[in-house]
């Protein structure tokens, strides 16, 4: 079991590396050739991103939990299908995107407290990405199919092509032409693109998926896609809750001045970057423990959980070293901006401590997906959003910006808790059902 478990953690995790690569150069490049204004519009333009495609990460999750089902079903023809119907879902939420796109961005950042520079910046950094949504969503949609298909290998491929393609891009466009700090835009719209390609291409090559004018009709119907769209429709409010604690996030720290919005971006970046490990390891929880119910075997279920947490709390644990051992020196990485590096100190101990919490809310999602448990995962994170309002509201006037710290935090443990008392019900029905 552990290899199998290694054998679809290790190319997640390994494209995951990418990932957080590409933020933190984006941010990087910005840093070093512009000020703390430009810093904070990368974070502002990234979080209106934030806001529209982790809306639309249901398009990943629901396809990757119902495609693990079927594929332990050995039920090849509704893999199809369901890659199909997300796709379909796609070519909609394109068109709603392009069309409220003005209306979105202006709503939002009328919403959020910042200065004129960087809403300036991050205005003009949504335009220019707001042309990848058809790549973008596609690949969300694909990168959930792969891995319910148990197949990590094709995703890491694309994920790295994206990414690198990203970095470098947005390296020469940003650097070597007169873009300038824009630049960083038009590489990630030239990435998503090249990954879109690529997808296109294992689809074509290594599945050899067609399908007939009718069978893409039959696939479309509602009673065919009603489950899909249940499903979805709890992953949709689950989003929407993501957004109330990473754009909020964002949002309070912007209330405090352009420096603590940049302080509080890079510490983001380092918060997340250990969660791109632990989530190779969350996506082999997706891919098995949703075959194993579709294979109706609770018992290799169980056994697939327990050795997901065991891995997964190890990376915390080696997080946790490097935070407390090399922080500085990972903000120092970042920017060169004393005021910047010297502003993110009083929140070092908040960064050695989300990692272990972090990897445990993160396994469990993998988990309950792979389980297609729609509503424990929409009240999680409901639960999750009331805990990160609740203890901001309960702290700022007393500690000022830790607040915002206090709440991720509390946002976290929620999660932990809520999914640790909701597994042993869980894992009972799916026996009953075995």
């Amino acid at each position: 079991m552990n290899k199998r478990i290694l054998q679809l953690a290790v190319p997640s995790i390994l494209a995951n590396i990418t990932i957080p690569l590409v933020g933190v150069v984006d941010t990087a490049i910005v840093g070093h050739i512009s000020d703390a204004s430009a810093i904070g519009g990368i974070a502002i333009g990234t979080m209106l991103f934030d806001l529209l495609y982790w809306n639309f990460g249901f398009l990943r999750v629901g396809t990757s939990g119902m495609t693990a089902q079927a594929f332990g079903r050995g039920d090849r023809t509704e893999c199809t299908r369901l890659l199909t119907q997300s796709l379909g879902i796609v070519g909609i939420a394109t068109m709603a995107i392009w069309v409220l796109q003005w209306l979105f961005v202006t709503a939002v950042l009328a919403c959020v407290p910042c200065s004129p520079e960087v809403a300036s910046f991050a205005r003009e950094y949504f335009f220019v990405r707001i042309w990848a949504a058809p790549a973008t969503l596609s690949l969300l949609a694909m990168k959930g199919w792969f891995i319910g298909m148990q197949d990590t290998v094709s995703p890491m491929a694309v994920d790295i092509l994206v990414n690198v393609v990203n970095m470098v891009v947005s390296y020469v466009l940003a650097v070597h032409t007169p873009l300038g700090p824009i630049g960083v835009a038009y590489g990630t719209l030239v990435a998503q693109y090249s990954g879109l390609v690529l997808a296109v291409m294992i689809l074509w090559l290594k599945y050899h998926l067609q399908s007939t004018r009718a069978e893409l009709r039959a696939a479309l119907r509602w009673e065919r896609m009603r489950r899909l769209m249940q499903l979805n429709g709890n992953l949709f409010i689950r989003s929407l809750c993501f957004m109330v604690v990473y754009v909020g996030f964002t949002s309070l720290a912007s209330k405090y001045g352009d420096t603590e919005l940049a302080v509080s971006a890079i510490l983001m970046k380092l918060f997340m970057l250990f969660s791109y490990f632990v989530d190779g390891f969350a996506f082999a929880g997706e891919a098995l423990v949703g075959r194993y119910i579709g294979e109706r075997a609770p018992r290799m279920t169980r056994r697939a959980v327990r050795l997901l947490f065991n891995w997964s709390l190890g990376v915390g644990l080696i997080f946790t070293a490097v935070y407390a051992l090399w922080g500085d020196d990972c903000i120092r990485l970042i920017t060169t901006d004393m005021m910047v590096i010297d502003g993110a100190r009083p929140y070092m101990a908040w960064l050695i401590a989300m990692p272990i919490v972090s990897t445990l809310a993160f396994m469990w999602d993998g988990v309950y997906v792979g389980a297609t448990a729609g509503i424990q995962i929409r009240n999680s994170m409901i639960w999750a959003a009331v805990a990160f309002v609740g203890a901001y509201l309960a702290s700022y006037r007393w500690i000022g910006i830790q607040a915002i710290y206090v709440a991720y935090f509390a946002h976290l443990l929620a999660r932990v808790v809520y999914l640790s008392i909701q597994w042993k019900p869980l894992f009972n029905s799916i026996q009953q059902d075995a």
